[in-house]
């Protein structure tokens, strides 16, 4: 079966099986970047990072024409500027971002309350029943992608598909500014012939796990038994056994909670020094408590995130019995778990500090946030 058998790309072959779940998600094509682009016209056909151009800085987003050399985000700056020397480093404008993320999540709205937000520049939408009383999902996705460039000007691709997984892989197919579907009767052979590295949720240590299992493709995965899967996967077992085979029963959660909050630093000199490493923890716990307070929330687990001079990250967590009630117990439990990885004898580039685990009470809120200084 080649791609175009795999993928149906009409609108009548794709809403032929009418009991199914209808499932768009939507993705914003290099979304900081391109309202980097749609707002100062002199950056438009150029290669644009949104980040911080210092040695220790990070991309955050990259434009089309600056992933064309292979800039990505998370790329050090650094080496995003060797690989493209016309590389034009924007701050980012988190502000703006959340502003053109309300206008796009009322276009949604417009078609469906089912909407679960992934972060600023993806959600999941439920259309099965919709407001419009439209009952071909292409043309619904065609309309919300028309819609957000008539109010913001950007593009948008989307992927179609009855379930999650395959409307996200979907999404992926015809990048960018368009749309592709993944109907029921070829979803199961879709993924067959997918990359298990391609797997939306599989990162490069779990793909490097399957490969050494001679797990390379969807059907490879597929022909391994559930008991196999969950001995070498755990819990997670029974999520790749299902969705090796297209099933994805995962409904669309409009009212998400929040799962973290967190903020960090990279630091422009490697950190060896304890009392060094101790002052930086008081900005990240004051700007994740401020965050906390906005919202309403409480949690348990404090998390600390330690990122080396040879890139190794590390990840210390303690869990109090009751929630975190104040900045100053965050910080206590943030700085005892420091102490405990002193004296190191490697710098330290990055320090992050996050909150999790919260009270069933606290506020609901679609998006888990994570701040950078």
């Amino acid at each position: 079966m080649d791609k175009q058998d795999a993928i149906e790309t009409t609108a009548v072959d794709a809403e032929r099986e009418e009991r199914v779940r209808r499932i768009i998600h939507v993705d914003m094509d290099a979304f900081y970047a391109s309202v980097e682009q749609r707002d100062n016209p002199e950056l438009r056909g150029k290669p644009v990072a949104v980040g911080g151009s210092a040695a220790r800085g990070v991309v955050a987003a990259a434009s089309y024409e600056a992933r064309a050399f292979g800039v990505r985000s998370a790329l050090p700056s650094v080496t995003a500027k060797r690989r493209c020397p016309d590389l034009i480093f924007v701050p980012p404008r988190f502000d703006v971002y959340r502003a053109v993320s309300g206008q796009i999540r009322e276009i949604f709205s417009e078609h469906t309350d089912l909407i679960e937000p992934l972060s600023l520049d993806e959600a999941y939408l439920d259309v099965t029943e919709n407001k419009q009383g439209i009952t071909i999902a292409t043309e619904i996705a065609t309309i919300i992608r028309a819609r957000i460039k008539e109010v913001t000007g950007l593009n948008a691709s989307a992927g179609i598909s009855y379930c999650k997984f395959l409307a996200k892989m979907a999404s992926d197919l015809n990048k960018p500014n368009g749309q592709a579907v993944i109907t029921p009767r070829h979803g199961p052979g879709f993924v067959d012939e997918l990359a298990v590295k391609k797997f939306h949720g599989v990162g490069p240590a779990t793909a490097a796990r399957m490969e050494k299992l001679g797990i390379l493709t969807g059907a490879d995965l597929k022909a391994k038994p559930l008991a196999f899967l969950q001995e070498h996967f755990g819990k997670s077992g029974r999520w790749y056994h299902d969705i090796a085979r297209g099933i994805d029963n995962r409904p669309v959660q409009p009212d998400r909670p929040r799962k973290s909050v967190g903020a960090e630093d990279t630091f422009m000199t490697d950190i060896f020094d304890l009392q060094a490493a101790r002052a930086e923890i008081t900005p990240l716990v004051e700007k994740v408590w401020r965050h906390c307070e906005a919202k309403d929330l409480r949690g348990k687990t404090v998390t600390l995130k330690v990122k080396y001079a040879d890139f190794q990250t590390i990840t210390r967590s303690r869990t109090a019995a009751v929630s975190v009630a104040a900045a100053g117990e965050m910080e206590a439990i943030a700085l005892a778990l420091l102490d405990g990885l002193f004296p190191t004898e490697k710098g330290i580039r990055l320090l992050g500090i996050t909150v999790s685990s919260f009270a069933e009470e606290s506020a609901a809120d679609p998006d888990q946030l994570a701040f950078t200084i």
